[in-house]
C-alpha cells in the first residue's frame, strides 16, 4: 500500500526526533553542522575547511562538556517550573498582597541591578588589558597566518595562539599550536610572527612531532656588550678553560662559548665581512692555543692582520705567497709523518707523542688559493702536477687534522665552495663563526638554523654555529700586548723562555733536489758519494721551528761554506754585514731601516759569525726577514 503524506511526515519528525536527540547526547551542534575539529573528548583548536559565518564559542568545547552544560540547563529548568507549581498557593497571596510584593521586587531589582553593575565594571576593567591584546597583536597576528598555517580565518584566535600579556619580557614564552599536515614554511612563519608581535632577539623552538605539534618562541637573553681579557672575571674563565677547549666568548645568560678541538670539531671556519672582527676573533684562539703549549703557523697574505704574534717562540710567521707555499707543503709532509706514528703507536697512544699541536692560521683565504694557484701556474715545470701541491697539501690536513692533533683556522670574506676548493672542504669545518653576514652566506654555511637570527654591527658580535646550533656571542677581546702576554708565558714554556720543537718533516722532492744539488759522478766501482747536508733551512718553518739535528750537519753558527756543487749556497749561504747586505742583496732596504729593524723587529734573524766588531748575517736569512716583514698595503693582490 502506497505511503501517504502524513505517514512520511510521522517518520520524517520521528527521525529528526531521533537525531536531534543523539546529537543532544552526543554533544554536537544541533543543526547537524560541524564547524570546528572538536570530539566528545578532545575541545577544538580550529575552524574546519570552507565554514562560513560566525563560529559561536560553544562549537570549540568538547562533546561532553557541552551535553554536561545541556543536561545542567534542562536539570534547573526542570525544577523552576517543579518548584514554581508546588508553590501556587504562595504565588496567590503574592497576588493578594500586591503592594507588598511590589515593594520586594522593588528593593531586589535595584540591588541586582547595583550588583550586576558592579560586577560588569570590576569584569570590564580586569579584562581591559587582555581585551586590548587580542584587538593590537592576537587578532592581527591571526589575520596573517591563518592563510600560510591553512587555517579557516573564522578560528577564534584564543583556540591555538597562546600569547600572554608579557610577550615582550625577557622570560615570555609564546606558543602557537600547527596543524597537523605540516604544509607551511617555517621561515614565512616565523617571520610573520617577528614581524607582527614586534619581537626581537627571539628563538624558535619547533616540536612538530605527536599529534599536537607546536612552536615555541622565547625572547633570548643577549650576551653582554664587551668581554675584554683585563676583566678579572674574564681572565679566570681563560685561565680554567681546558688545553684543547679555548673560550671563544661569552654567550647568553653568561654562559661560556667555546669549541673542543678533539671532541667538536678539529677546524675553525671564520667567516665574516671587512669590520666584522675576524682579525680579533683569530688573536683570542691563536694566544690561547699558545698559552697552552701548542705551535702556530700563521699564513697571513695581508701580511699585517697579527702583528702581535711576530717574534714570539713557537710562532712561524708566513707573509710572502713563495713561503706560504713552501710552509703548506711541509705542513703537508708534517701530517703524513704524524699519520705514520699514530699508526705504530696504536690507539692507546698518548697525545703528545704524536707531537705538540699545530695551528694553522690561514688568513683571507679568497685572496690567498687565488695567489697560491697563480704562483704555482709561474713556477711549475713541464710534469709538475696542475694542481698546487700546497693546495692538495692543505686539503690533506683537513681530513686528517682531528688524530694528528692538527688544526686550520680559516678566514674568509665569503667562504664559498670554489674559494675552499670544494663542497666537500668546506663540511670539514664543523665549527663555523660569522659575524655581520648576509642572509646569502647564513644560507650557505648553517642552513640547518632557521629562521636566521638578524645579524648586528655590534662591536665583537658573532654568532658561533656548533652541531646545528647557533649561539649569539661577545668574542674576547684581547689587546696586541695582552695577546702577546698570554701566548708567550703560557703553562708548556720551557724555562728558557721556548717552546717544544716540532720535528721538521721531510722536504718536499722540488726543494729537496735544489737542497741537494747535482749528485757527484763516480765510477763504477765506487759508491756515490752523498750530498754534504745544508744547514740552511729551506723554508721559514724551519727557521722558526729546529728541527732535530743531522749527526753531520754543521754546529749552530758555522757559515756556509762556498762549493760549486752547491750555487744556491754560494749566495744564500753568505754570511755578510748590513752595509754588504744593503749594497748587494737588499738595494730596497735602507742601511737605516736594517739597523732599526735589528734593534726593534722581534722577528730580525740573529747572527751567525762576527768579523771584527761587525755582527755578520746569513743572506737567505735576510732576504726571508725581508719578504715577511710587514709592510703597507700595496693596494693590489697581482703577483707583479
Amino acid at each position: 500500500m502506497a505511503q501517504t503524506k502524513f505517514d512520511r511526515q510521522v517518520e520524517e519528525t520521528a527521525e529528526a526526533v531521533m537525531f536531534g536527540i543523539g546529537r543532544f547526547l552526543g554533544g554536537r551542534d544541533m543543526d547537524g553542522v560541524k564547524r570546528t575539529d572538536a570530539t566528545f573528548w578532545r575541545p577544538a583548536t580550529r575552524v574546519l575547511p570552507k565554514v562560513e559565518g560566525r563560529v559561536s564559542r560553544s562549537s570549540y568545547r568538547a562533546g561532553w562538556q557541552r551535553l554536561t552544560f545541556r543536561m545542567t540547563f534542562l536539570s534547573a529548568t526542570g525544577g523552576g517550573g517543579w518548584w514554581t507549581w508546588e508553590n501556587q498557593e504562595s504565588a496567590r497571596d503574592l497576588i493578594e498582597h500586591r503592594e507588598t510584593t511590589l515593594q520586594a521586587f522593588q528593593t531586589g531589582g535595584i540591588g541586582a541591578a547595583s550588583a550586576a553593575a558592579a560586577g560588569g565594571l570590576a569584569y570590564g576593567l580586569l579584562t581591559r588589558e587582555r581585551r586590548e591584546l587580542m584587538r593590537e597583536w592576537v587578532v592581527p597576528l591571526h589575520e596573517a597566518l591563518h592563510r600560510p598555517l591553512g587555517m579557516a580565518e573564522q578560528t577564534d584566535p584564543r583556540r591555538y595562539l597562546h600569547v600572554p600579556k608579557n610577550f615582550s619580557d625577557d622570560d615570555a614564552q609564546i606558543r602557537v599550536d600547527l596543524p597537523t599536515h605540516l604544509a607551511f614554511s617555517r621561515d614565512l612563519v616565523a617571520d610573520l610572527i617577528t614581524q607582527k608581535l614586534a619581537l626581537e632577539g627571539v628563538m624558535f623552538s619547533w616540536h612538530p612531532a605527536g599529534r599536537k605539534p607546536y612552536v615555541l618562541v622565547k625572547k633570548t637573553r643577549k650576551p653582554p656588550a664587551k668581554a675584554s681579557f683585563k676583566d678579572p672575571k674574564v681572565r679566570d674563565l681563560v685561565a680554567k678553560a681546558p688545553e684543547s677547549a679555548p673560550v671563544i666568548g661569552i654567550g647568553t645568560s653568561g654562559r661560556v662559548v667555546s669549541v673542543d678541538l678533539d671532541a667538536d670539531s678539529p677546524h675553525i671556519l671564520v667567516n665574516a665581512s671587512t669590520g666584522g672582527g675576524k682579525s680579533v676573533t683569530l688573536r683570542c684562539i691563536t694566544c690561547q692555543m699558545l698559552h697552552n703549549g701548542s705551535q702556530a703557523y700563521i699564513l697571513d697574505y695581508k701580511r699585517i692582520s697579527h702583528p702581535w704574534a711576530r717574534g714570539i717562540p713557537g710562532v712561524t710567521y708566513c707573509a710572502d705567497i713563495a713561503d706560504i707555499h713552501d710552509a703548506l707543503i711541509e705542513l703537508g709532509w708534517e701530517g703524513r709523518r704524524r699519520v705514520r706514528v699514530a699508526d705504530e703507536l696504536g690507539i692507546d697512544a698518548d697525545p703528545d707523542a704524536i707531537g705538540p699541536r699545530l695551528l694553522i692560521l690561514l688568513e683571507e683565504v679568497n685572496a690567498t688559493m687565488k695567489q697560491l694557484a697563480r704562483y704555482w701556474e709561474r713556477t711549475r715545470e713541464s710534469g709538475d702536477p696542475k694542481v698546487s701541491p700546497a693546495i692538495d697539501a692543505l686539503n690533506e690536513v683537513l681530513y686528517m687534522g682531528r688524530q694528528v692533533r692538527m688544526h686550520v683556522l680559516l678566514v674568509a670574506q665569503s667562504a664559498t665552495a670554489r674559494a675552499l676548493g670544494g663542497p666537500e672542504v668546506r663540511e670539514q669545518f664543523a665549527t663555523r663563526i660569522l659575524a655581520r653576514y648576509s642572509m646569502n652566506a647564513w644560507r650557505m654555511l648553517a642552513p640547518e638554523v632557521h629562521p636566521a637570527p638578524k645579524s648586528t654591527k655590534h662591536p665583537g658580535r658573532a654568532q658561533v654555529v656548533i652541531g646545528g646550533t647557533a649561539s649569539e656571542t661577545q668574542v674576547l677581546f684581547f689587546t696586541d700586548a695582552e695577546a702577546r702576554e698570554w701566548a708567550a708565558t703560557g703553562r708548556s714554556a720551557t724555562p728558557g723562555g721556548k717552546r717544544p720543537a716540532v720535528p721538521a718533516p721531510p722536504a718536499p722532492a722540488e726543494l729537496q733536489k735544489a737542497a741537494d744539488g747535482p749528485q757527484t759522478a763516480a765510477p763504477d766501482d765506487q759508491t756515490p758519494t752523498p750530498p754534504t747536508p745544508s744547514t740552511e733551512p729551506e723554508t721559514p718553518a724551519h727557521a722558526d721551528l729546529p728541527a732535530q739535528q743531522d749527526a753531520a750537519a754543521d754546529p749552530p753558527g758555522t757559515i756556509a761554506a762556498t762549493s760549486p756543487a752547491n750555487p744556491a749556497g754560494d749566495i744564500d749561504g753568505q754570511a755578510v754585514g748590513l752595509r754588504q747586505a744593503h749594497e748587494h742583496h737588499l738595494p730596497d732596504i735602507t742601511l737605516a731601516a736594517l739597523r732599526y729593524a735589528r734593534a726593534n723587529d722581534p722577528t730580525f734573524p740573529g747572527s751567525v759569525d762576527k768579523r771584527g766588531a761587525e755582527l755578520l748575517y746569513r743572506v737567505g736569512d735576510l732576504k726571508r726577514w725581508a719578504r715577511n716583514r710587514p709592510r703597507a698595503a700595496s693596494g693590489t693582490t697581482d703577483l707583479d
